[in-house]
């Protein structure tokens, strides 16, 4: 097999997908390197729709086991006995946490990492956040606009399919949808009622890339509900379903699973990589890679963890990394969910299981100049849960009257109000090397520090009370309202961003506005690496944006053999 190819391409999912199926449509050929072992669409989602009662122990967790080798990974909301064979084996792939604080690195093992298991809510950043950062002194200025992603934001919903609707807020930016999702009829009610009491809030459903509508090949979704499991109708993006298959239908496209990046060699000059570096997964042997363009795409900590291993004479500190800032400014989306018990008196109900939720956008701090103690914002995710026939299990009765008493639905829902909120980026919120302790493959282990600071716990307050106002508003019988002791510990919300910010300046940031590094020309990251601030919506759009917009740019600089 050939070693040499125009553009290598360091991981699979979200970002690493976008980027093959973009250099290999403009003629390039695309070497995809991805740690974790191969997973075939379809044919290699064993559990897909397997009902509960096929599962070990009803699907009930394996603790023993799961404490043993998922000790991390367990703590996410989408980890279960069903999709357990798509995670990281935290004790064969360690990380570590200063004694003062922690973060929980949540990784898939699998070709198309993450994009196996996530949640697909996509919302664009807006002007707004984009500005945040130079008008109030937190983190440098962003390189560039809303207006120069747009164009690529449009590109990238084309191509996966987002539902959702229009709203015409500018801090919310509207995109290409698809036909959005219904609300439920109850959802519908909890709507005007907002809309009467709380004018200043908006609740829309969620964007989500997950098809309502036969889409360039893959099937509308049909609301089976495992989605975690893997998709073999390609009803929601991932990386199987869409951009690795576009990749390869252009026979430009080699993927290699199982294959470990330790670190990248420079030239003399230290100004162009010349070989990337690999350790097979399973039998621990040495391969070097070569190619005219690097992307780094596997996952913020991942990338910046190669980036700080391929020190050199002229990268005493890690590759382009003359900024110093490399390994800094890590954030994630604080997050914190509260919940009411609602009465149902639209005497109707659904069928199937839809995907996604309600979302009320950002509504505080609009202006800038709001004068409330904080920076910035956040958003709620809302999501409703009807009581079905498991919770009236017990009642006493017997024959036919009695299950069909279990087939009405109980008059409550259960309404959860999860509220997003931006995490400034800091600089002693980083990841580093350890000195000494090593992975199996010989690559030092990542030490993680990282805390909420004082902005977080004020958004976090503020979320909480207008939650309770929100509640009152709707209608709620009764409502609880957590504390900030319930804040997600940093990483819990799988939204982990910055450590190789993007800048102006290269003395103050480690890429430039096309995600190419500073120091090094023939490197690119378009994981979440790069961005300088995290905004309050998901931003895996983003990131996908950026990956093309990188692309055409990087297109640019090289011609294919």
């Amino acid at each position: 097999m050939s070693t040499d190819f125009d553009v290598i391409v360091v991981g699979s999912g979200v970002s690493g997908g976008w980027a093959a199926k973009e250099l290999c449509e403009r003629g390039f050929s695309v070497l995809v390197l991805e740690r974790g072992r191969n997973v075939e669409h379809g044919k290699d989602y064993p559990t897909e729709h397997m009902p509960i009662w096929k599962l070990p122990f009803n699907g009930l967790p394996n603790r023993a086991q799961n404490e043993r080798n998922y000790a991390v990974q367990q703590r996410s909301y989408a980890f279960n006995e069903s999709n357990k064979h798509f995670w990281n084996n935290d004790r064969l792939n360690p990380y570590l946490k200063t004694p003062d604080s922690e973060f929980i690195w949540h990784r898939a093992d699998v070709v198309g990492g993450r994009s196996l298991m996530w949640n697909r809510q996509v919302y664009r950043m807006s002007e707004l956040d984009f500005k945040a950062n130079e008008q109030d002194g937190n983190g440098v200025p962003w390189p560039i606009t809303y207006q120069d992603l747009e164009p690529w934001y449009e590109h990238v919903e084309k191509f996966i399919g987002v539902s959702g609707q229009a709203e015409g807020l500018a801090h919310f930016p509207d995109g290409e949808f698809l036909p959005p999702m219904n609300m439920f009829e109850f959802e519908k009610t909890i709507k005007k009622r907002l809309a009467r009491k709380m004018p200043e809030l908006t609740m829309t459903i969620g964007r989500t890339a997950t098809l309502t509508v036969p889409h360039n090949g893959r099937a509308a979704c049909h609301y089976c509900g495992p989605c975690d499991r893997g998709c073999s109708s390609g009803s929601y993006f991932s990386s199987q379903s869409s951009t690795l298959p576009a990749a390869r239908r252009t026979g430009r496209l080699t993927l290699l699973s199982d294959k470990i990046v330790t670190s990248l060699e420079t030239d003399e000059s230290g100004r162009r990589v010349t070989a990337v570096n690999t350790m097979d997964a399973l039998g621990k042997n040495a391969q070097r890679f070569s190619s005219k363009l690097i992307f780094l795409c596997a996952s913020t900590l991942a990338s910046t963890q190669i980036l700080l291993n391929s020190r050199s004479a002229k990268h005493s500190h890690g590759l382009a990394n003359s900024s110093g800032t490399l390994g800094h400014y890590l954030m994630d989306h604080c997050s914190y969910t509260h919940s009411a018990v609602m009465i149902d008196d639209t005497d109707k109900f659904y069928v199937g299981n839809r995907p996604n939720g309600c979302y009320i956008p950002r509504f505080r701090n609009l202006e800038g100049s709001d004068d409330l103690g904080f920076l910035r914002g956040y958003g709620y995710q809302a999501n409703v849960l009807a009581a079905d026939w498991q919770s009236s299990f017990n009642r006493k009765g017997f024959g036919a009257e009695y299950k069909n008493s279990l087939r009405k639905p109980a008059p409550y829902w259960i309404w959860a109000l999860s509220g997003f909120l931006e995490c400034l980026p800091y600089k002693d919120n980083q990841i580093s090397l350890h000195d000494s302790k090593t992975d199996r493959f010989g690559v030092p282990l990542l030490n993680t520090q990282f805390n909420w600071r004082d902005n977080e716990f004020k958004l976090a307050d503020d979320s909480a009370q207008y939650a309770a106002r929100i509640f009152r508003a709707a209608g709620a019988i009764q409502y609880s309202i957590s504390d900030k002791s319930a804040m997600r510990t940093g990483g819990g919300t799988i939204h982990e961003m910055g450590t190789a910010r993007m800048g102006s300046d290269p003395k103050t940031s480690v890429l430039n506005r096309y995600n190419q590094a500073h120091d090094v020309d023939n490197l690119f990251v378009t994981d979440g690496s790069f961005m300088s601030s995290s905004s309050c919506v998901n931003p895996s759009l983003t990131y996908m944006a950026f990956t093309a917009r990188a692309c055409d740019y990087a297109g640019s600089l090289i011609t294919a053999k």
